[in-house]
């Protein structure tokens, strides 16, 4: 499976959100321009996240975007499943109608089997263990040995 630029960059906008604290809203200029990513970009992937309910948009002085819920509580399998239209490696896995062999296909069930394992390891990765790694690895960089 290949993840889209727009799960990757949906992953990193979602980090951002999370390492700022989320409480806050953050201008989406402002997190494009910390990630080094087309703010037109961002905006198309904020419109699906903020549907599915993992960020909430506020306009006004104080406005921009924050997350929707605690970091602890939003999964990579939800951003994910929002912003690819699923975790599915092929088209017959979620569902069978697309594909006339899929009753007696010998591969499909490793496919599945594939699919089951990628989604169960986006579900155990939420965005606070990922912002988490993010502060260990920009500690490590400001860290060095004389």
């Amino acid at each position: 499976m290949r993840l889209s630029t727009r799960s990757r960059y949906g992953v990193r906008f979602m980090v951002d959100l999370a390492l700022r604290g989320g409480e806050n809203a953050v201008y989406l200029k402002d997190i494009a321009r910390e990630e080094g990513l087309s703010e037109k970009y961002l905006s198309l992937i904020a419109i699906p996240l903020k549907s599915a309910g993992l960020i909430v948009a506020q306009r006004g002085a104080k406005g921009g975007y924050r997350l929707a819920r605690p970091a602890s509580r939003i999964t990579l399998k939800e951003i994910v499943e929002v912003l690819e239209k699923g975790v599915c490696i092929v088209e017959c896995v979620g569902d069978p109608s697309t594909c006339s062999r899929s009753g007696h296909c010998p591969s499909r069930d490793l496919w599945a089997e594939i699919t089951d394992r990628i989604a169960s390891t986006l579900a155990s990765v939420t965005l606070e263990d990922l912002a988490r790694k993010g502060r260990e690895k920009a500690y490590a960089a400001c860290m060095y040995v004389i």
